[in-house]
């Protein structure tokens, strides 16, 4: 009689050490030992096939070669084909669905699903294939696929004249510090939300007693959002930032820059004839904000001297020099730190400091700035703007409406 049970026991212990000649022979070796019907009942028990246990029992008798070579487990040629041999066709249909461009009809729905091996499974299906989720896998990686995440690499348009504008702003920089004049770069900050909101970035603790703050980033009316603008001081490595509570519009922009001139430029630079800005193309600076020029030649009259400004092209407002050499250190300085009150901002990024010698000022402006303000084309008229030869709607020099200072003054 056959021991069915001790079967299951002996099987159930060794199967995860066999490979595929041991599992053979152990099935045969079973086999044989219960005697009549030993085969019917070890393929039942093991799973392992009637003719495998077969060819196993032909082995231990000597009546047959060995399957396979001693550091083979089976005998070349042996066990189940690829599925690239037997479906020739499922590799191409892989590439058309994982292919990034669209293909084929746009409305399909693949099209527009994430495409996870499961996903691409079922598409290939659709199309008549059999095959697994994990085959997919295999052969995405065969094909030489890996999962990815995006990259910020694309700056949007690039404009056929980017590069000679970079050349332009970087000659005029070099022209301004050689001279000894001022020459900065401005741009407004990401808009911060005021309260006990989550900030990026860890910092140490106590273990197990991360800082609490709320579970959804919804402004806090009483609190409201801080708008950092600033001025980095590309000579002197120094930066100037003003925390607006209002809207982030030109006149604020300008008026940062004033009290940048009031509170640090003047000092450093007290024969200044004219002042270099580089600047975003867009935004509350933008190139064709009315606004902004109108508050420049306001600025312009009341320091008695010219104002240069050199845009960066669209879409490459990344390369602008206050983003690195400013911005991302006043990210790191506040990092994890939630940024409770208005006060709490000018605290950390007036902290803000780097080994090269990195100073920041910063204060609130209390002023507000209302949205919408026109400037008719009377004013526009009415400003002593010189636009350069080269792109004169990204260069430009605003000139005082009153006498400008000279050297020897």
């Amino acid at each position: 009689m056959i021991d069915h049970a001790a079967i299951r026991l002996r099987h159930e212990a060794l199967d995860p050490i066999l490979d595929e000649r041991g599992r053979r022979r152990f099935a045969a070796a079973e086999a044989l030992a219960a005697g009549r019907g030993g085969v019917t009942a070890v393929a039942r028990i093991t799973g392992v096939a009637r003719s495998t246990i077969g060819r196993g029992l032909l082995e231990l008798r000597g009546e047959a070669a060995p399957a396979a070579a001693p550091d083979r487990i089976r005998r070349k040629g042996g066990g189940r084909k690829p599925v690239v041999v037997t479906d020739p066709t499922v590799v191409a249909d892989l590439k058309e669905l994982v292919e990034p461009a669209t293909r084929g009809d746009p409305m399909a729905p693949l099209l527009w699903t994430a495409k996870s091996l499961r996903t691409l499974a079922a598409g290939l299906g659709v199309l008549g294939h059999r095959i697994c989720h994990n085959v997919v896998g295999d052969l995405l990686r065969d094909l030489g696929y890996s999962l990815q995440a995006n990259c910020k690499t694309r700056e949007g348009t690039n404009h056929p004249d980017r590069d000679a504008q970079f050349g332009y702003i970087n000659d005029r920089v070099k022209q301004a510090l050689a001279a000894g004049e001022p020459a900065i770069s401005v741009d407004t900050k990401k808009k911060e939300l005021v309260g006990d909101f989550k900030n990026g970035g860890r910092e140490y603790r106590p273990k197990g007693q991360p800082e609490a703050v709320r579970v959804h980033d919804f402004v806090i009316p009483e609190l409201g959002r801080a708008a950092p603008y600033g001025v980095y001081d590309i000579a002197g490595n120094a930066g100037w930032v003003s925390v607006g509570i209002d809207h982030d519009t030109a006149s604020f922009a300008v008026n940062t820059i004033r009290r940048w001139w009031q509170a640090m430029g003047r000092a450093r630079y007290p024969q200044a004839t004219r002042l270099l800005i580089t600047a975003d193309c867009g935004g509350s600076n933008g190139a064709r904000v009315r606004l902004w020029k109108r508050e420049l030649q306001a600025l312009a009259n009341e320091l008695g001297i010219a104002i240069t400004v050199c845009h960066l092209p669209p879409g490459t407002s990344k390369w602008n020099k206050i983003e690195h050499r400013l911005f991302s250190f006043i990210t790191q300085n506040w990092r994890a730190r939630p940024l409770v009150s208005y006060q709490t901002i000018v605290q950390l990024i007036a902290a803000t400091t780097t080994d090269t010698g990195l100073k920041v000022q910063c204060e609130i402006d209390t002023n507000t700035y209302p949205a919408g303000v026109k400037v008719t084309d009377a004013e526009m008229d009415s400003i002593n703007i010189h636009r350069h030869e080269f792109h004169g709607d990204w260069n430009y020099t605003i000139t005082a409406q009153v006498p400008i200072r000279s050297d020897s003054s």
